[in-house]
C-alpha cells in the first residue's frame, strides 16, 4: 500500500500566466473549513491506502506556504496517527520565497516539515517580471536564506530556454544558482500549455517560444554544468548531490503506490487510479456529502500500468529494471519494451542496457519522447 503521500492546496495569491497546474485565486479561505475537509479526505485514503508508515509527504499547489503553520501541523499529526512515519521521512512542502511566506518557515519546521522547495524560477528581476512573478530576486535570494536556517533540506526551481534567452546568459544564471549552496535544483525549460495566459499571448503573436535548437543547448548545457558542480541530473528536468533527491518524487517516477487528498490530487493504489474533484468548491461539496473528496476510483490493466511505468521510468538517469517491473505487472518483458527497438537505439547510443537495466544515454535524454514512444509496445496501453 502508499508509503507516499500528496496534500493539495490549491490556493495562489496569483496564478501565473505559464502555469497550468490546479490552482486558484480567490478572495478569502475559510481556514476552518479546509481543515475539517482536508483531515476527512485524509481520514478517508488512509482507510483505502494506510498498512505501511510513511516514508514521505508533499505539500503542493497552488501555494502551500500560504496554508496556516497550524493546519500543517494537524495534517501532519493525524498523518502519523493514521499511517505511521517510517525513520527518517521525508516531509517536503513548495513554498513561494516572499517575506510574508518566509515569515512563516520556523512555524513550518516546528510543525515538522524538514524539506522545502521555493518557486524562485529566475535570478534575474525582468525575467520574474515576464513569468509573472510577484517576488523579485532579491526578496528570493533573503527567502532562501531564511529557508537554509530552518530546513535541513532546501531546493528551488527555475525556469530557462525563455524567450530569447542566450546560453551565456543562462550559464551564468545557473551557476549563480549553484553557487547559493543548495543541494537540489529542480530546473525546468519553458513550455507553453494550453489553457495557460502564455499559450493566448503566443497565439497573438506577444512572443515567440525559444526555438527547438536553441532550446536543446541549453538542456545539454545545463546537464553538463550541473554535473561538474556535483549535482548532476537523476531525472530529466531534476539535479541533485548524491544522496539528496527527492525521496518523494522518486516514489512517482518508480511507479510505486501513493496516496493523493485534496483538490485535483491524484492517486495510485493496488492498480487503482484515484482522482480528486479538480474545483475547490465542488471537492468541498464532495467532501460534505460523502466524507471525502474523490471524483474517481479506476482500476487499471496491467497494460495501462506498464505504459505509465516505462513513462516515468525512462525519466530517470537510474533507468528502470525492466524484469523486476514485468514480475510486478505480471507482464512478459516484451510486453513492456520492443527489443528491436531498443537494440537500435543501443546501437545509436542513445539508450544502455545493464543486465534487465535500461534507460536513455545523455544523448537519448535530448530525445526522449520519442524514444519512449517507439520502444513502447503500440499495444502497451490498451
Amino acid at each position: 500500500m502508499a508509503r507516499a503521500l500528496y496534500i493539495h492546496w490549491p490556493f495562489c495569491l496569483k496564478k501565473c500566466p505559464y502555469c497550468d497546474f490546479n490552482s486558484h485565486v480567490r478572495d478569502g479561505v475559510d481556514h476552518d473549513l479546509w481543515r475539517g475537509a482536508l483531515l476527512a479526505d485524509l481520514r478517508r485514503e488512509a482507510e483505502m491506502a494506510g498498512g505501511e508508515a510513511l516514508e514521505s509527504i508533499f505539500f503542493g499547489g497552488g501555494t502551500p506556504s500560504l496554508m496556516p503553520p497550524a493546519l500543517v501541523a494537524a495534517l501532519l499529526e493525524e498523518a502519523q496517527r493514521l499511517w505511521g512515519f517510517a525513520p527518517g521521512i521525508e516531509i517536503t512542502l513548495e513554498a513561494n520565497p516572499s517575506s510574508v511566506e518566509a515569515a512563516n518557515f520556523a512555524a513550518l519546521a516546528s510543525a515538522g516539515v524538514n524539506r522545502v522547495s521555493l518557486g524562485v524560477q529566475a535570478l534575474d528581476d525582468a525575467a520574474l517580471r515576464f513569468l509573472g512573478r510577484l517576488h523579485g530576486v532579491d526578496e528570493a535570494l533573503a527567502a532562501l536564506g531564511v529557508a537554509q536556517e530552518h530546513f535541513s533540506r532546501v531546493s528551488f526551481d527555475l525556469i530557462y530556454a525563455r524567450p530569447d534567452q542566450s546560453a551565456d546568459a543562462w550559464e551564468a544564471e545557473l551557476n549563480r544558482a549553484l553557487a547559493l549552496g543548495t543541494d537540489h535544483l529542480s530546473l525546468y525549460q519553458l513550455t507553453i500549455e494550453e489553457g495557460t495566459r502564455f499559450a493566448t499571448l503566443v497565439r497573438e503573436g506577444a512572443f515567440a517560444p525559444l526555438e527547438d535548437d536553441p532550446a536543446a543547448d541549453l538542456f545539454a548545457m545545463t546537464r553538463a554544468v550541473t554535473a561538474r558542480a556535483g549535482l548532476p541530473a537523476y531525472e530529466v528536468s531534476n539535479h541533485a548531490r548524491p544522496g539528496q533527491e527527492s525521496r518523494h518524487n522518486l516514489t512517482y517516477w518508480r511507479y510505486r503506490d501513493y496516496a493523493g487528498i485534496g483538490p485535483g490530487a491524484h492517486g495510485r493504489r493496488g492498480g487503482f487510479a484515484t482522482t480528486r474533484h479538480k474545483k475547490p468548491e465542488n471537492w468541498l461539496t464532495s467532501v460534505a456529502a460523502k466524507g471525502h473528496g474523490t471524483q474517481e476510483e479506476r482500476a487499471l490493466s496491467s497494460a495501462e500500468q506498464g505504459a505509465e511505468a516505462v513513462l516515468m521510468g525512462l525519466r530517470l538517469a537510474e533507468g528502470m529494471d525492466v524484469g523486476a517491473l514485468a514480475s510486478r505487472l505480471g507482464l512478459a518483458r516484451g510486453d513492456l519494451i520492443e527489443a528491436d527497438k531498443l537494440a537500435l537505439f543501443i546501437r545509436q547510443g542513445l539508450m544502455w542496457q545493464e543486465g534487465q537495466r535500461i534507460g536513455a544515454t545523455e544523448a537519448g535524454m535530448l530525445v526522449l519522447n520519442s524514444l519512449i514512444a517507439q520502444v513502447t509496445p503500440d499495444g502497451l496501453a490498451g
